[in-house]
């Protein structure tokens, strides 16, 4: 039972920084010219300064979507986490973690929401930008449609997870 206690809290530990990193690193689209471009920001490598000058996006509602979905996800997983770390000590013996399963549920449905705005609606919100449409998805986005089955796993391990003593 520890280790699956263990386990769980790992998973949903690791669940959350690749939460983070997809929402808040800047690779969720790579254009062949040393471009990226992320939720929040439009980014250009220079050769000359060594540096990345970014600029905001676009104002696109699609991408609106997205980073409202994102920072949801994360504030879901964040309360099942402490609801996690609540039910610990207060549940009685015996009892379920069903609110801290549908919270990181929820989490997972919003991220899956978001990835499928983003690729569905990719050439909608990087047409609004100086990007060339030119490119691929990057890191970022694959690791926020890993988040997903992460996210409903643990969320569903929590729903089956009794406390015991």
């Amino acid at each position: 039972m520890t280790a699956l206690l263990i386990a769980v809290t790992v998973l949903h530990l690791l669940s959350l920084a690749m939460l983070f990193t997809a929402m808040l690193d800047k690779v969720w689209w790579v254009s062949p010219a040393v471009r990226n471009t992320d939720l929040w920001y439009n980014c250009l490598y220079t050769n000359y300064t060594g540096t990345w000058l970014c600029a905001n996006s676009a104002d696109n509602d699609w991408l609106h979507a997205v980073q409202a979905l994102m920072v949801v996800s994360v504030l879901f997983s964040a309360v099942s986490f402490l609801l996690f770390l609540c039910q610990l000590y207060s549940l009685r013996r015996g009892g379920l973690f069903y609110i801290t399963g549908m919270f990181q549920i929820f989490a997972g449905l919003t991220v899956f929401s978001a990835s499928l705005i983003y690729s569905l609606h990719a050439p909608e919100i990087l047409s609004d930008s100086s990007l060339p449409p030119a490119g691929h998805f990057g890191y970022c986005f694959v690791v926020a449609w890993l988040c997903v089955p992460a996210l409903l796993f643990s969320g569903v391990l929590y729903i089956h997870l009794r406390k015991k003593e």
